[in-house]
This record gives C-alpha cells, structure tokens and sequence, in this order.
C-alpha cells in the first residue's frame, strides 16, 4: 500500500507523534499521582499538554507550518514542567 499523501498523511503521523509523546505524559501523571502530589504546577502542566495536543492536530492536518510546532512546545512544556513537578518534592 502507498504511503498516505495530503490531509490523510498529515493525520497520520500527528497521530505517530501523539502516541510518542502520551506516553511521558501518562507516565508522569501516575507518578504524580503515586508520589501525591496534586497542586497548581502539576495542573497547569497537564492542561498545557492537553492544550498543546488540542491545539496541534488541526494545525497539523491543514498543514499550519509555525504555529503548530508552537503547539507542539506547548505540549512539550506541559510535560517538562509535570516533571520538574515531580522532582520538586
């Protein structure tokens, strides 16, 4: 089968990066969770993830070059800060 082309092929490997990065992210989170730490940063944190994901898959389908690797960062801040969480305590 040919690679996917267009819209579909952007979708596609959103979906590749998507599984990449939700793995960290779970992970963190049940560390938090395990660790019991449940405050602000670590909110702010998985809500910059799921913004940052939310954000960068209709970005990434309609091919938005800049602002979708800012999603991106967004998203990868989201899980740089769960972790600085982490090892705060």
């Amino acid at each position: 089968m040919p690679p996917l082309s267009g819209v579909a092929g952007r979708l596609a490997r959103a979906a590749t990066n998507f599984g990449e990065t939700f793995a960290f992210f779970a992970a963190l989170v049940l560390a938090l969770q395990v660790a019991g730490v449940h405050d602000r940063l670590s909110c702010a944190g998985a809500a910059l993830y799921v913004a940052g994901r939310v954000f960068y898959l209709p970005l990434y389908a309609f091919g938005v070059y800049l602002v979708r690797s800012l999603a991106w960062n967004v998203a990868t801040a989201g899980i740089v800060v769960l972790l600085v969480d982490l090892f705060r305590y």
